[in-house]
């Protein structure tokens, strides 16, 4: 459909055939996002055959030094005269090899037991650690004591001391073939005819040119080990059985495959189904929870910026008040109120009504929690919107008044899509962010009511507070690690999908 059809048809065909575009539109979008993956994965390998063809090449043609630093680290800048360079490569290797002789090869070596005696009648291969707990028990009491308490496998440190190997493991792998690439660089210097340069004049240069470097060191450390050590050892224990009846250091755990993940789809009928309702009221409570407050906001913000209206500056103040409390304040505090035996109810009751069960009835629950919600999430989205109203240009609405242009006219073809021109991006991490709204949930119902078909989870539990049960009250951290992981992959394809099919990624430099 071209402009001249879209412009003739009604308001309502024109949402009718947004909302048909967006849905047809999909395919498309997850096509794309497959294609952008597969261009990605290509690149990886086309940069690892470069890679591996340039650490060929320099090995070929390299001298001596250069070959030798192949072998040992550092030697093709000490023997090109830049011995400072070469002994910091030394030393890496050196620690390299003294922290996987000590520490490092044995946890790798423990990362699959074979064939280890997890208890007194059960022999399992895959076991994450090869000395499991032997125990003395008592005659009388029947107790059981640990007695090798200095030599047993902690399956949590193993797995989590692996993890950190093979990130040691990669970054050392780095240096090394930075290693060859200076010890080649300084071959070529040499081989024109010009002095490398020196080691003090070297470190100056990430005081200046390379200062980007030296400040990116401590964050990118600070990623490995906070960010990324945890998200691997995440995903790993997704295929373990580590749950409440196997517990280190006591109990050891092993690999199980994706026996997980099949539990939660479709081979265990508790955990399905309480997946599959979690998931549906997650998807829900997102959409809801995203569009009232956005909407609403958009509408606040509207009302507080008409002429009209006086002491706006007051106005904005009062909900910025409501925003600036802190929001579990303002969740415990709906909670009492509107507890069964609350003041909102016993006011009811002392009038001769009955009360209405807002926490105690999944319905009621479900819809309070949403109310709720807007209170809390309204101001922001009326603070933002306050400040776009204020950055469209008043020539807009003026030549729209004089071609004749209601107020409606002028919301729906100028206000609203400027609006959602710019926050796009926004309304898309804020859905994240409701898949992920832990406090409203957690603060207000609790995720109550817990029917005895759910799966230590309640009725409005989301994913994520399905999970911190998991992990604090029943120690299922192999489910929730799985749960963990589909929750990423929800948030990060609707976010690519949506975002790459919006006018704010095609059209990132102009309005129209």
């Amino acid at each position: 459909m071209d402009f001249l059809d879209y412009a003739q048809l009604t308001t309502g065909q024109k949402i009718s055939y947004k909302i048909k575009s967006f849905f047809t539109g999909i395919p498309g979008a997850i096509a794309a996002i497959f294609a952008a993956i597969g261009r990605f994965f290509k690149g990886i390998f086309t940069w690892i055959g470069k890679g591996i063809g340039g650490y060929g090449s320099r090995f070929a043609k390299g001298d001596a030094g250069t070959k030798a630093s192949y072998l040992i680290m550092g030697a093709g800048n000490i023997l090109h005269g830049q011995i400072g360079k070469g002994l910091c490569f030394l030393a890496v290797e050196v620690a390299y090899f003294m922290f996987m002789i000590n520490f490092g090869w044995s946890y790798i070596t423990k990362i699959y037991g074979m064939n280890v005696q997890v208890d007194d009648n059960t022999i399992v291969s895959g076991v994450i650690g090869t000395q499991p707990p032997i125990y003395d028990v008592d005659p009388l009491f029947g107790a059981k004591t640990v007695t090798n308490l200095d030599t047993l496998d902690d399956s949590n440190k193993v797995l989590l001391f692996f993890v950190m190997t093979i990130i040691v493991s990669i970054a050392f792998f780095a240096v090394y073939i930075t290693n060859t690439k200076s010890a080649f660089a300084t071959q070529e210097i040499i081989a024109e005819g010009k002095k490398p340069i020196g080691f003090i004049d070297e470190l100056k240069m990430f005081l200046d040119e390379r200062f980007h470097v030296t400040m990116l060191i401590i964050p990118v450390l600070g990623l490995l080990v906070f960010t990324v050590l945890p998200i691997i050892f995440t995903i790993f224990m997704a295929f373990t059985n580590y749950d409440k009846e196997h517990q280190p250091p006591g109990n050891m755990y092993w690999w199980v495959g994706f026996k997980n993940f099949a539990d939660v789809f479709y081979s265990n009928p508790d955990k399905s189904a309480t997946f599959g309702k979690i998931l549906v009221w997650t998807l829900v409570w997102a959409v809801f929870a995203t569009f009232t407050n956005y909407i609403f906001g958009i509408i606040l913000a509207l009302m507080i910026n008409k002429k009209e209206i006086k002491f706006k500056a007051f106005w904005r103040t009062m909900f910025v008040v409501t925003a600036a409390v802190p929001q579990f304040v303002t969740l415990l505090i709906c909670k009492l109120l509107l507890a069964d035996g609350g003041p909102i109810n016993t006011t009811l009751m002392s009038m001769g009504m009955n009360a209405i069960p807002f926490l105690s009835n999944a319905d009621y629950a479900r819809v309070t929690v949403i109310v709720v919600n807007m209170w809390v999430g309204i101001p922001y989205t009326m603070l933002i919107t306050s400040g776009l109203l204020m950055n469209i240009p008043e020539d807009l609405y003026e030549s729209a008044r004089i071609d004749g242009a209601n107020a409606f006219q002028q919301f729906t073809k100028i206000t609203f899509p400027y609006i959602f021109f710019v926050t796009t991006p926004y309304l898309i991490t804020t859905f994240v962010g409701n898949i992920n709204n832990f406090n409203v949930i957690y603060f207000l119902t609790g995720g109550g009511p817990s029917p005895a078909s759910y799966y230590k989870a309640g009725q409005t539990d989301l994913l994520v507070t399905w999970l911190y049960k998991l992990t604090t009250v029943s120690s299922d951290f192999n489910l929730a690690a799985v749960i963990g992981i589909i929750v990423f992959v929800i948030c990060a394809a609707g976010s690519l999908i949506t975002f790459n099919m919006s006018k704010a990624s095609k059209n990132e430099e102009e309005f129209s």
